[in-house]
């Protein structure tokens, strides 16, 4: 009987074959001769010669060695671009046999519950019809993303996506969870509680001044100027140890200011906070016209400094997008897409590090954050056909499935990015 790795119903197993022109550019990029790939692979100088010339496909995890010894991705060897995986592509990418992928599964809960088999996995890796109990159940299939993205060591949006595109006429397999407005978590109130008023009130501030400051990076966005990392932008510049008569005051501090709270330089009430864990403070050295070298003092908000000034102004917990769902920056490049229509988008319309998380065959790092794969960049033909005149950027099919999907949670959640004309799942412009 033959293994369920190699046939199912008669029929081959889907495989990712590699381009063999490819590995062979690739290995001599490498500098490696035929006898140290196989070498390094663990196979016979014989077997890669039939690789090369398209004789033999590897398993994944021969494939897998062949992309550690050529230094590259598994999707340089498969011509599968980052953003157009499918679910079979993410498991040849973690290494993995059906068999052996199938093995794992069967040790969650939910890979129990849905009677994982290796025919099983194969056609949803295929696109065909899953039979079998609770296959009909959403509920069910809905942790089966997570439980992959474990196995297969990739984020759960990556699974997510990939499963979409493996399988175009389903349903998403995760709905966001649609989180009601919650209150401040009893650790945050009691955080707020123990700090006297004088401590609140720096604390509100400090969270007034980073929210002014998120708006100033949302106007730089839309303007398409550079921005920097929220890491950077979210030190906040508190104070200079100078006389303030020579180098005036900071914009943190003139709110403190009006408050009547102000400590010149940077003084107990911060100690205090940051004593807490609710403040970091942090120091460098710059130039100033009239005072020459100063000593200037940065503040950040920490999470719990963050949550305990949100339960102190009665406001809601902070709300993070679910699993398959963008951020609000990248919600708004993916609506101007959408927005665009049938024509596109202008190619120099978009700037920045947003096509590196959106756009298909990029890559920002070598194991960076993935793609999702929702834009592209299409060539846009002379009237006669005959040469490229420029290109402009496209939702993807993925893409417009994602918008259609998860269009009204997405206007739910992130009100302020505009979708006008974006048409919503089964619906009409809007």
């Amino acid at each position: 009987m033959k293994s369920s790795l190699q046939f199912y119903g008669g029929m081959p197993l889907p495989v990712r074959v590699i381009a063999p022109g490819r590995l062979a550019t690739l290995r001599e990029q490498a500098g490696l001769s035929k006898a140290e790939l196989a070498r390094r692979m663990g196979v016979s100088t014989r077997m890669v010669f039939f690789y090369e010339r398209g004789r033999h496909t590897p398993t994944p995890q021969r494939l897998q060695k062949m992309a550690t010894a050529l230094h590259c991705d598994v999707e340089e060897l498969t011509g599968v671009r980052r953003g157009d995986e499918g679910l079979v592509d993410l498991r040849f990418g973690s290494g993995l046999t059906l068999d052996q992928a199938v093995e794992l599964l069967r040790r969650t809960a939910v890979g129990r519950d849905l009677c994982l088999s290796a025919p099983r996995l194969s056609a949803l890796e295929q696109g065909r019809p899953v039979l079998g109990r609770n296959w009909r159940d959403r509920d069910v299939v809905g942790r089966l993303p997570a439980a992959l993205a474990k196995i297969y060591g990739v984020p759960v949006r990556m699974v997510v996506d990939a499963w979409m595109r493996t399988r175009p006429d389903e349903p998403a397999p995760v709905r966001p969870k649609g989180r009601t407005q919650e209150g401040a978590s009893g650790s945050a109130n009691a955080a707020w509680e123990s700090l006297n008023e004088r401590q609140r009130v720096y604390l509100g501030e400090v969270l007034r001044d980073e929210r002014m400051t998120e708006t100033e990076m949302w106007m730089r966005r839309t303007h398409h100027l550079p921005v920097p990392r929220p890491a950077e932008w979210r030190k906040l510049p508190l104070a200079l140890r100078a006389p303030a008569d020579v180098v005036g005051y900071t914009r943190l501090q003139e709110r403190l200011r009006r408050n009547g709270v102000h400590d010149p330089g940077v003084g107990a009430t911060v100690h205090a906070l940051e004593r807490r864990g609710l403040l970091v403070t942090s120091t460098d050295v710059v130039q100033h016209p009239a005072a020459g070298e100063v000593t200037r003092v940065w503040v950040e908000m920490t999470r719990r400094g963050r949550a305990a000034a949100r339960a102190g102004l009665g406001e809601a917990a902070e709300e993070q997008p679910d699993t398959p769902l963008l951020s609000e920056w990248l919600w708004s490049v993916m609506a101007r897409v959408a927005g665009a229509g049938p024509d596109g988008l202008e190619r120099d319309a978009l700037s920045g590090r947003a096509p590196f998380y959106l756009g298909v065959g990029y890559k920002n790092r070598s194991a960076g954050r993935p793609s999702r794969g929702f834009i592209d960049e299409v060539p846009v033909l002379a009237a006669d056909g005959s040469h490229v005149v420029g290109y402009r950027w496209k939702l993807t099919p993925i893409g417009l499935r994602h918008t259609a999907e998860y269009l009204e949670e997405y206007r739910r959640r992130y009100p302020r990015v505009d979708t006008t004309g974006i048409t919503p799942r089964g619906g009409k412009p809007s």
